[in-house]
């Protein structure tokens, strides 16, 4: 057998460098390159190799520097994303913080179920000088350390303590990821010295391999199952997730819709399966969900889900499916999704799936009457939307954050990407944003994390440099996490970055007040001499001159108007702009037309919050299992 003496770190590089995945015949690169932060438990390891492929052309394996790691995950997850999880990065940070810094955004790759290569650097293997820098010492075991945090939020996790484990290990690696129903953060753990260990490597380990990602197809009893109860359905609805578009299933969902008559929701993941301005698009469903999706799917007597994960935004906390005899059919490549509200199981890839009921059904369609509703339904919210818009909207000086939304949605084209993750945008996101494109509306809410967006713009950007990219982030959200602008600007890359300062959280202060808690601690305040509560003047914090010391262009904007014109100079822009405007902390936003489940005291010595269990109690008598 021939080999080749390389070392471990070497070994990993020129393997990554020669994965390709392929489905419906096109192929791409599995792991286009890497994202690092260099520190002593990588840089002789990892970092020598990834000099070594560039200087001696060995391996085609770019390097990207970051400047946060839970950041770079985050790139590593927008460009999965974009690419329909066809493709992703490989992370690689230092030991002890360095490593637990990207634990954050392994749970968001997992919780969103999207590929990302995790190679945390972890401590000696030989033991020779413990405790070394950064090191955890577990009295409970001396094979612990700070990696193996990974385990939990990892949907599979690996400890190369040895040179010939990476063969087996980067192999498992690859499958995982390129498993539509498995896939997510993959954790390989590598020690510092093992990294920079020599071995004779078996030259076949580095062949090109392709890893061909199946559609898997519907089986016929399975069809005929689902379509059966479709036809004895009287008020179908759609609710379409994220598999539709991972999937590519929008042209045949749109079909599917316009034959049967059936009306389409969407999750955040799912929005823009079909164009909000379809006959048969209805809008975001759930807690923030739209008026005529809400309305459609109280009354619903056969909810067909189509790759949704059926989180507690998509029902409501269970309570927006009101119909007591309501049936599932859940479409789903992954069967823990497909079996979820006792439904009617379909396991198969979306597109597929969807064709396979669309001929089961060519002959069925949907009364006239409900057609009229649907079309009655809609009409009524976009006067919602409209009223949303509208230039008295505000209550205040500021203009309300519904009112730039709407702007936004008037200078943008249909293919540009608007990126978003937490605060209060999401909800006005899913009611009022006008997606015409599966990408156009990339919203990370299964784990919802503050200090996505900035970052997730690297990423959409690089998966495809042809589109607008553009980030909305609330002041919260952008203190938590703005470095990976430094990055946008060293790659060159143009991002607009809508920077919207309402001094404070304006999501968990509305909240708050709902829930009794009179917005405590969700105001960027002085702390107040007299009360000794953060509830003093406004903080004379500037993010627009922030922005601007980490390299961006900045402009401002203080009306709608001057929005616009601000947003055109930033499209018209070759680098990095961000659009500073200030908006009304307290809205309003869009009215709401579901619940969301969130525990009130039940005992309580403030007439406020005993007000909001009253409330509280009330919703939580409309919830219920579908079983």
């Amino acid at each position: 057998m021939e080999t080749i003496r390389l070392t471990t770190a070497q070994a990993l590089v020129r393997f990554l460098a020669n994965q390709y995945s392929e489905r419906d015949g096109q192929e791409q690169r599995l792991i286009p390159g890497v994202w690092g932060i260099f520190g002593h438990g990588n840089v002789a390891g990892i970092g020598q190799a990834l000099l070594q492929a560039a200087v001696t052309e060995e391996a085609d394996l770019p390097y990207y520097l970051a400047r946060n790691e839970q950041g770079m995950v985050h790139a590593s997850v927008a460009y999965a994303k974009m690419r329909d999880r066809l493709a992703t990065f490989a992370c690689t940070a230092s030991t002890g913080p360095g490593s637990t810094n990207m634990i954050t955004g392994a749970a968001l790759a997992t919780t969103n179920r999207i590929p990302v290569l995790l190679l945390p650097s972890d401590m000696f293997a030989t033991r020779a000088a413990d405790p070394v820098l950064q090191q955890l010492e577990d009295t409970r075991g001396g094979d612990v350390t700070v990696n193996d945090a990974f385990r939990a939020v990892s949907k599979y996790f690996d400890r190369v303590s040895r040179p010939e484990q990476l063969i087996p290990a980067a192999l498992a690696a690859m499958r995982v990821l390129t498993d539509p129903v498995e896939t997510g953060a993959v954790t390989l753990a590598l020690p510092q010295d093992v990294q920079a260990e020599a071995y004779d490597w078996p030259v076949a380990f580095f062949r090109r391999r392709v890893w061909h990602v199946g559609r898997p197809v519907p089986e016929p009893a399975a069809v005929e199952r689902a379509a059966r109860l479709l036809r004895g359905a009287r008020k179908p609805l759609i609710v379409a997730g994220g598999g539709t578009v991972y999937s590519g299933a929008e042209t045949a969902l749109r079909a599917f819709a316009e034959a049967t008559g059936i009306p389409v929701a969407d999750t955040h993941a799912g929005k823009g399966a079909v164009p909000w301005d379809h006959p048969y698009a209805v809008g975001g469903i759930g807690s923030t969900g739209s008026y005529a999706a809400n309305e459609l799917a109280r009354d619903a007597d056969v909810v067909l889900g189509i790759g949704t994960r059926y989180s507690d935004f998509t029902t409501a906390s269970h309570t927006v499916f009101g119909n007591p005899d309501v049936t599932f059919v859940n479409l789903n490549v992954a069967r823990l999704d497909a079996v979820k509200h006792s439904a009617e199981p379909l396991v198969a890839d979306a597109r597929l799936g969807i064709q396979a009921l669309a001929g089961a059904l060519s002959d069925w369609e949907v009364e006239p009457e409900y057609r009229d509703r649907t079309r009655q339904l809609i009409a009524r919210t976009r006067e919602i939307e409209e009223e949303c818009f509208a230039p008295d909207r505000n209550t205040g000086d500021l203009p309300a954050q519904t009112q730039i939304l709407g702007a936004l949605n008037g200078v943008l084209d249909d293919r540009a990407v608007v990126i978003n993750a937490a605060g209060s945008m999401p909800g006005d996101l899913q009611q009022l944003w006008r997606a015409r494109d599966p990408k156009a509306y990339h919203v990370e809410y299964a784990y919802s994390c503050m200090g996505y967006e900035v970052a997730a713009g690297v990423g959409a950007k690089m998966a495809d440099p042809s589109r607008e990219v553009v980030v909305l982030v609330g002041d919260g959200s952008y203190l938590m996490m703005a470095q990976e602008i430094v990055t946008m600007v060293s790659e060159g890359l143009k991002v607009i970055i809508v920077l919207v300062q309402n001094h404070g959280f304006a999501s968990i202060g509305a909240l708050s007040e709902s829930l009794g808690s009179q917005r405590f601690g969700t105001k960027y305040r002085f702390r107040d001499g007299d009360s000794g509560q953060l509830d003093g003047d406004v903080l004379p914090v500037d993010l627009a001159a922030n922005a601007s010391s980490l390299g961006a262009d900045v402009l401002h904007a203080t009306s709608v108007d001057e929005f616009r014109t601000a947003m055109e100079k930033a499209k018209a822009a070759h680098r990095t702009t961000v659009v500073h405007v200030e908006t009304d902390l307290y809205g309003p936003n869009p009215p709401g037309h579901g619940w969301w489940d969130v525990p009130v005291s039940e005992v309580s010595a403030l007439d406020s919050t005993r007000t909001a269990y009253d409330t509280y109690a009330a919703h939580k008598a409309d919830q219920r299992h579908y079983l």
